[in-house]
């Protein structure tokens, strides 16, 4: 009777230990467990400036929507985007093809995102964290700025 008594217990733990570990298995495959499932996009930039549609393809191409709130318009001499705030391979435009924007428009850039000294490239889902560093003049004062933003990116 006890060698009974001991084997339904074994057994009834045993299917217990077993639906457990089948649940957290699949819950490790749908990503649960992985905190870059849940990490959103974000763009933080100073006041008077916001992103909306970060897009980053595999190949490091960043596609971003800048919107300038500042209080007058402003001329973009420069974007960047690079994981340690790295000047080196900012997109520069020259003095006749700069970017002009008025009070409270926007403008989409498309700039290559950096690691280092080469082009971040990144599997599909995995998340690019980096700066978005931002060159201008404002057409009020002409004096420029440049202004640096946190950006994380998930590959799309």
């Amino acid at each position: 009777m006890k060698a009974q008594s001991a084997i339904e217990y074994l057994t009834t733990y045993g299917w217990a230990i077993m639906i457990m570990a089948v649940v957290l298995s699949a819950l490790y495959f749908l990503g649960l467990f992985n905190p870059g499932t849940f990490a959103g996009q974000e763009c933080l930039l100073p006041a008077g400036f916001s992103c909306t549609n970060i897009y980053l393809f595999p190949n490091g191409l960043l596609n971003i929507n800048l919107m300038q709130v500042t209080q007058s318009p402003i001329n973009i001499t420069g974007i960047g985007c690079s994981s340690n705030q790295s000047l080196i391979h900012m997109q520069t435009y020259s003095v006749s093809n700069q970017i002009y924007m008025p009070i409270g428009s926007n403008y989409t850039f498309s700039v290559f995102c950096y690691t280092s000294n080469s082009i971040y490239t990144g599997k599909l889902g995995s998340l690019y964290n980096g700066y978005l560093i931002i060159n201008y003049t404002s057409t009020t004062t002409g004096f420029p700025h440049m202004i640096t933003g946190q950006l994380i990116a998930r590959v799309s």
